[in-house]
């Protein structure tokens, strides 16, 4: 139920390249909606049943408002309440990246802060749909100051468009997969190209993601989920249980791990895991995950700072006697959940960080979706002293011909005459 493992044999157990047979299948779907547009996305999405033959594929902001309306006040108020924390959050980043202005050598330089103009927001909508992820990418979006956000998800209920509303989308498709990624980066119908791509997928969504990537930026590559929960002997094993599985269910190549100072922990998790797992509705996917994860049982809070590094995990629980002690000293993961309180699903559903995470160790270079997503930096000079610039024209022009370009460098000695 919970095998021990190596920290090297985890490592190699994730798939962290997508296999070839995604690309086969998502790159003639991504061609056909790039050269064909809206007719190739129809032919796709009512194939794989994402809309009715015939059935809308572009749902208007007035659908999207009726499907809010249509919500039980009480569902409301709570896609409103989580929106409104992600929001709070997004707000707090965005505020804390400025405008700047430096003074240099016969002027100014700096940068000014803009955000995209259009994005494309992915929720999945195949085994589970994730109205939760509608929230964290066109909610963040629209903070950035996104004038026009798309969301697309295939199949899409009555909680999805109204989470759309909520988050201030202007618009859905009714699409999933490949081509409602292709849809996205290339335009289609009313749906013109978009800037960006952010959210979620499967693996002919990430394939997908990453053949468009060269038309329109996207956020990450994200493969399966993964948990890795650091413990000790005060973490509850009811606890730890049903944190891991809580990422199991996820799919079946969810990577579910405990790493532990307590030797006798895997046992005890692996008792509480076979209890929950009865009755469990998700109990089938939830085994399969448990069995590409494992236990690593380390001798030293050191050797499991090393532990959880080298695995980088999407998402990282501490449940430690002195968590908020280890926490700073941990470099690598896509999100921090810091003591036995503060577990991970609190973070899938709102507390206010996002919940699109890097996976497969690309934690060690990059971090989660956030505002900075769709903001652009963009810097500017301006000299207006000439005179004073001339330190800057003579290094410009010596650098110019140190790397042989000597157009660059009677470019900038123009600027003595």
């Amino acid at each position: 139920m919970l095998m021990p493992r190596s920290v090297a044999d985890l490592v190699s157990r994730r798939a962290a390249a997508l296999p070839a047979e995604a690309f086969a299948v998502a790159g003639p779907i991504v061609e056909a909606v790039r050269t064909r547009g809206e007719a190739a996305l129809r032919e796709y999405a009512e194939r794989f049943g994402d809309v009715a033959v015939g059935g809308p594929l572009f749902l208007e902001r007035p659908a999207l408002d009726r499907a809010l309306g249509a919500l039980p006040a009480g569902d409301r108020a709570r896609l409103e309440r989580v929106a409104g924390r992600i929001r709070t959050f997004a707000e707090a980043q965005k505020y804390a990246l400025e405008a700047v202005t430096v003074s240099v050598p016969g002027g100014s330089v700096g940068q000014w802060i803009a955000p995209l103009e259009r994005a494309g927001c992915y929720a999945p909508g195949g085994r589970y749909p994730l109205p939760s992820s509608v929230l964290m990418t066109a909610v963040t979006a629209r903070v950035a100051g996104v004038k026009e956000i798309w969301v697309a998800s295939p199949k899409p209920g009555p909680m999805t468009l109204a989470a759309a509303a909520v988050a201030g989308a202007d618009a859905v498709l009714a699409a999933g997969g490949a081509h409602a990624i292709a849809a996205l980066a290339y335009g289609a119908g009313s749906l013109r190209p978009c800037d960006v791509v952010a959210g979620p997928g499967n693996r002919y969504v990430t394939a997908a993601k990453q053949l468009v990537s060269a038309r329109v930026f996207i956020d990450m590559l994200a493969g399966p989920s993964e948990l890795v929960v650091f413990a000790d002997r005060t973490a509850a094993p009811a606890v730890v249980a049903a944190d891991l599985l809580a990422q199991a269910e996820h799919d079946p190549d969810a990577l579910p791990i405990l790493v532990t100072l307590d030797a006798a922990l895997p046992d005890r998790v692996a008792s509480e895991l076979k209890r929950q797992l009865v009755g469990l509705s998700t109990a089938a996917i939830a085994r399969t995950a448990l069995a590409n994860g494992g236990a690593v049982v380390v001798g030293s809070v050191e050797e499991g700072i090393a532990a959880c590094d080298a695995l980088a995990p999407e998402h990282l629980e501490l449940c430690l006697e002195n968590a908020a002690a280890v926490a700073p000293r941990l470099a690598h993961y896509g999100a921090l959940f810091i003591g036995a309180g503060s577990a991970e699903v609190l973070g899938d559903y709102g507390a206010g960080p996002n919940h699109v995470l890097p996976t497969a160790g690309r934690a060690r270079s990059t971090g989660g979706l956030s505002v900075y997503t769709f903001l652009r930096v963009r810097t500017w000079l301006c000299i207006d002293d000439a005179a004073a610039a001339r330190p800057l024209v003579e290094d410009a022009a010596w650098f110019g011909r140190v790397e042989g370009l000597e157009a660059h460098a009677r470019s900038a000695e123009r600027r003595l005459d």
